[in-house]
Order: structure tokens, then sequence, then C-alpha cells
């Protein structure tokens, strides 16, 4: 007999939207990432910012899974959303800027 708790169908969904929205960042912090590498700008006076960028992207997506894994959604959704949030700040941005279409000058 198992003691664990077993995750509720919203602690499931939390934690699979925020995941999907984090690997998302991630695979535009790696895309920059990989970009900057090929033109020059990532550079050895910058490498060490990319870096922390990327242990803190991968450190949050190994978290939550590691997390969700120990039946402890909460905590996982909150770790995902370390990169999640501001993926999503980030997205929405983007959007308002094509539906507005602002003026820059």
């Amino acid at each position: 007999m198992s003691t664990e708790p077993v995750p509720g169908a919203r602690g499931r969904l939390w934690f699979r939207g925020m995941f999907l929205c984090s690997a998302l960042t991630a695979l535009v912090v790696l895309a920059f990432f990989v970009i900057g590498l090929a033109d020059g700008s990532v550079s050895s006076f910058n490498l060490a910012v990319w870096l922390a960028l990327l242990s803190v992207v991968v450190l949050s997506l190994w978290a939550g899974l590691a997390l969700h894994a120990r039946a402890r959604d909460g905590l996982a959704v909150a770790a995902l959303a370390i990169t999640a949030v501001p993926g999503i700040l980030a997205a929405l941005f983007v959007l308002l800027l094509l539906v507005t279409q602002p003026r820059w000058n």
C-alpha cells in the first residue's frame, strides 16, 4: 500500500502548462545561445552570463520534473514558474506589439 499522495487533475494540468511554457522558454534561450555562438556575439567576455542563464533554465526544468516525480506538484509548478513566467510575459509583450503596431518615432 502506497502512502504517497496522488496529484489531482488540477495539479497535473498546472504542471503540464508550466512545463510547456518553461520548455519553450528554454528552447528560445538555447536558440539565442547557439545563434550567438555562430555569429560571435557570445564570446569569452560574456560567456559567464550565458552559462549562468542556461544553468538557471536547466535547473528550473530539472527541479520541476524531480518534484513532480515525488508528487509535489505545487513546488514543481513554483520551480517551473522561475522560467515560465518571464517567457509568458515576453510572449504577451510581443503579441501586444503585433496587435497594436506602435509607431517608434
